[in-house]
């Protein structure tokens, strides 16, 4: 019996200290913004669905941002460049749809006001991401 080994790809975020740093703060997004939108749109929905929508879409962007980095390889790069890329034009767009026109957003999502909310890390981290993805490319 031979046993398979499975050597993970050098783009990986697990391979380093900072990228295991990453992948955590990708993971604890993705955990706190799916939880924040499950608990919105199952208590008060109606009071701000799209700010609600908007946050459940942010915790499926962080999710799919963690698994691309932490598989690495071709299919995991793509997969965390097209989330962070969607992440970067969401946080910017949002964020500026936030200041400019208050009361479409009665309630906040995770990228709103560029991500205050959070100490603004959901404005940086798509830029950290994508420096990430860059910088170990094979």
């Amino acid at each position: 019996m031979s046993e398979k080994t499975t050597v993970r790809p050098a783009d990986a975020a697990l391979g380093s200290g900072a990228g295991r740093v990453l992948l955590l703060v990708y993971g604890v997004f993705a955990l706190s913004a799916s939880a924040r939108a499950l608990v919105q749109i199952t208590t008060h929905f109606s009071e701000a669905p799209l700010a609600y929508l908007l946050s459940a879409f942010a915790g499926l962007v962080y999710i799919a941002a963690t698994v691309g980095l932490a598989r690495g390889g071709p299919a995991g790069r793509r997969i965390a460049l097209i989330s962070c890329s969607i992440e970067l034009i969401g946080v910017l767009a949002i964020g500026t749809l936030s200041v400019v026109d208050a009361v479409a957003f009665p309630d906040d999502t995770v990228w709103s006001h560029f991500g205050s909310g959070y100490g603004y890390v959901p404005l940086v981290l798509p830029f950290v991401g994508l420096w990430w993805i860059w910088r170990h490319r094979v």
